[in-house]
Order: structure tokens, then C-alpha cells, then sequence
């Protein structure tokens, strides 16, 4: 059974600022201390190649895991739009283009869907986390949340696709939600859930 505790930290290998709050701040309230990967701008960076989320969550925690003592895991995660055909898929963070930002991204996304109505603009969020030490997968989780893409973005907060997602039992857009809020209902925060489950449990 994997053990974390405050004198043994669990490491996330990203460094997207966006990720290493959402998670540190789950991971916080829990009771977790959670680090980035040490150095990880340095290290020589992971080929992200992979054709599905699973596939490179497993390559990113493999690859870090080799230079981190300890647990580490890494997500792949993105959005999946119904009317493009699941696109941007795993391609979602580069869906511009190799540079693309958040806004580009968005505003890419916009332009895709400028002829489908609001009812034909169902997608879905999608968040895999593989766990690894030294180089060994231990567990992969997977979390979920649906929405629909809004015609124009909604909000501040979040990051990515958040100002255009809509989840429609709170009727407002993920980048409109308190992060504790967006954590509670979100496919990453479910993801997360699930992989403590299992260092609490062995399951």
C-alpha cells in the first residue's frame, strides 16, 4: 500500500501553474503537502506522443518519476467536443498551434463551432492520472465532467477551455466557479479523488 504523509510528499509532474494550484490546494485541505517535480524546468522534457489522455499521463509519470525520490504523478487532460468529433482531444493545450495560449485556444474553439446552436455544443472534460515511483506505474485514474461549449466565455477564473465550459447543474461556467467549487464537480478534482482513495486504501 502507497503511504503519503507530511514528511513524505507527493510530487506532480507539471509545471503548469494553473494544475500545481488546483491540485496543491486539494491536496492542502487533505491534509497532503505537494510539490512539483524538483527542477523540473530543467530536467529534460517528456515527448508527450501518446494517441489517448491515458497514454501520456503514463509517460510523463514514468519519465519524472526517474529523477524523484518518492511518488510522483502526472495528468493528461483535456476537452472533447461532441460536434468536432471529440477534437481537441488529447491535442487540446496546442489545438492553435504548437504556442497556442489559452486564448487562442479558445478563440480557435469558438470559430470551430460558429454554425452549431447551443443544444449541438455538448463536450466533455477528461483527466487521467497515472502515479509512478522510479520508474513503475503503480495506478492510473480517470475523472469525467460534461458540459456545453458557450458561444462566448463566461468568467475569470480557472484556466484552458474554464471561461467557455458550461456544467449545467450550477448553470454557470467552470471559470465562473470558486476553485474549491470547480475542484468539487470537476474531472480533475474526480481524478484526484480517486488516486487518493488509492494511497489511503491500496485500491
Amino acid at each position: 500500500m502507497s503511504q503519503v504523509t507530511r514528511h513524505s510528499p507527493l510530487y506532480l509532474a507539471s509545471a503548469n501553474p494553473g494544475k500545481l494550484r488546483e491540485f496543491g490546494e486539494a491536496a492542502r485541505a487533505r491534509g497532503i503537502e505537494l510539490e512539483a517535480v524538483p527542477g523540473i524546468l530543467a530536467l529534460p522534457a517528456c515527448v508527450e506522443d501518446g494517441s489517448t489522455f491515458e497514454a501520456n499521463a503514463r509517460q510523463k509519470a514514468l519519465h519524472y518519476s526517474a529523477y524523484c525520490e518518492g511518488l510522483v504523478f502526472a495528468d493528461d487532460s483535456g476537452i472533447c467536443v461532441d460536434a468536432l468529433g471529440g477534437a481537441p482531444g488529447v491535442y487540446s493545450a496546442r489545438f492553435a498551434g504548437p504556442a497556442a495560449d489559452d486564448t487562442a485556444n479558445n478563440t480557435k474553439l469558438i470559430a470551430e463551432l460558429g454554425s452549431f446552436s447551443l443544444p449541438e455544443r455538448s463536450a466533455h472534460y477528461v483527466c487521467v492520472i497515472a502515479l509512478a515511483r522510479l520508474g513503475q506505474v503503480l495506478t492510473v485514474t480517470e475523472g469525467r465532467v460534461d458540459g456545453i461549449i458557450l458561444e462566448v466565455p463566461r468568467g475569470s477564473g480557472g484556466f484552458g477551455y474554464d471561461p467557455l465550459f458550461l456544467y449545467p447543474p450550477l448553470s454557470r461556467s467552470f471559470a465562473e466557479l470558486a476553485p474549491e467549487q470547480k475542484f468539487e464537480v470537476s474531472h480533475r478534482g474526480d481524478a484526484f479523488r480517486k488516486l487518493l482513495g488509492y494511497l489511503r486504501n491500496g485500491e
